[in-house]
């Protein structure tokens, strides 16, 4: 008599087609160059799992172009620094992890278009800087309170915070089609500095006015709202609607409103 035996079949686990010490060689056309011009160079990169854009720089670097110029910090997407286009997008290097990338396409990185080239990857923001600085500097009220403090709404507080999150990437400047394509450095201030503006203008202390700059001077009036901005934003600040917007009507409110104009003209002189 022949026995039979119930065999029942172990679950195999599924093959991993990529195991963590595999590699894959990717090709990466990155822009080397000056002020005075350049050209895209290509460099096979053996690229592991986990691999962020700016490590394959690095390793670029450190293998083949021991002279490749890029700007980077801290690599946690906290210092804004290591800003660049990767296959036309505004990017930070290392933030852009290579397996949200296109498999088996180049991968290509140009520096900022918005701003001046100093050397491959690195361009000049130094205007940003300049921007800033012409910006009318916070100006509090007198203290609420015999010790010297204030009081103040959460909700007011509130408000300002996610502005603070700002790292001057200057991504939101790179999208932007005034400055990236109609360089209107002179006449526009950009989203990053529309943003401080607002950051300063909703602060419950605040009391001074850059209404009448951001109409005269900094150009908001060329901001068409198409949230590039926003979509660019590594900290995923409400560039457009929390800060631009919200400036654009105390714009019209003040120098566009008809009622305002009509109390004005009947508002006593002196």
């Amino acid at each position: 008599m022949t026995s039979k035996t119930n065999m029942t079949s172990m679950p195999t686990a599924p093959s991993n087609p990529r195991s963590q010490d595999e590699s894959t060689t990717v090709q990466f056309r990155i822009w080397r160059g000056d002020s005075s011009g350049g050209t895209f160079q290509t460099f096979p990169v053996a690229v592991s799992e986990g691999m962020v854009v700016l490590d394959c720089v690095h390793r670029i670097q450190a293998e083949q172009a021991n002279d490749l110029a890029v700007r980077w910090n801290c690599k946690a997407g906290k210092c804004g620094s290591c800003s660049a286009e990767i296959n036309g997008q505004p990017k930070l290097m290392c933030m852009t992890r290579m397996e949200t990338l296109p498999v088996g396409q180049p991968v290509t990185i140009e520096p900022l278009r918005s701003f001046p080239s100093i050397r491959d990857l690195v361009t000049d923001v130094s205007w940003n800087f300049r921007v800033k600085k012409k910006i009318k500097p916070f100006k509090p009220r007198k203290p609420d309170n015999a010790d010297g403090s204030w009081t103040m709404m959460q909700e007011d507080v509130d408000r300002v915070q996610e502005f603070r999150k700002c790292i001057e990437c200057f991504l939101c400047q790179d999208v932007c089609h005034v400055l990236r394509d109609h360089h209107k450095h002179d006449e526009f201030i950009g989203p990053r500095f529309l943003l401080y503006t607002a950051a300063l203008e909703m602060h419950p202390l605040d009391t001074e006015d850059r209404i009448a700059d951001l109409k005269n001077n900094d150009g908001i009036g060329y901001c068409n709202i198409t949230k590039c901005c926003t979509k660019v934003c590594p900290e995923h600040i409400g560039i457009t609607d929390n800060a631009i917007i919200p400036m654009k009507e105390r714009v019209v409110d003040e120098f566009y409103d008809p009622m305002t104009r009509l109390f004005r003209m009947f508002k006593p002189k002196g």
